[in-house]
């Protein structure tokens, strides 16, 4: 006989193998009445890849809901930041919260905001 044919078809044997033992245990469980552990395997595998395609595309909702891109309303430095949160300003570091869709600046009550307006001078003439 010869040498050559027989490694050959040993090697030829241990890549089938490889991939028929997998099926052979999957077939084995099923006939002996244990199709829930593999169902149970194929379910949990299925979860593992679902689940972060998930979590992607409802982070992706999450964050459209609760970006805010607006203007400082002291220093007009259009920054974005999140929904209902309490921050500074970067540019005047101003505090400020996020409210209704737009920067409002935080004071203590009872503050009245004051917009400075140029007045030209004039010269009277006797």
């Amino acid at each position: 006989m010869n040498q050559d044919n027989f490694k050959h078809f040993q090697s030829g044997f241990a890549e089938v193998s490889r991939w028929l033992l997998p099926f052979a245990v999957i077939w084995l469980l099923g006939a002996i009445g244990l199709g829930w552990l593999v169902k149970s395997f194929l379910i949990l595998v299925g979860l593992i890849i679902i689940t972060p395609v998930i979590a992607f595309f409802g982070f992706r909702w999450w964050l459209k809901r609760n970006l805010i891109q607006s203007d400082c309303p002291v220093c007009h430095h259009e920054f974005i930041s999140l929904n209902q949160t309490e921050f500074a300003c970067p540019s005047c570091s101003e505090p400020l919260r996020v409210e209704n869709g737009q920067f409002n600046r935080l004071t203590p009550p009872g503050t009245i905001d004051v917009s400075a307006v140029e007045v030209p001078a004039q010269t009277l003439d006797d």
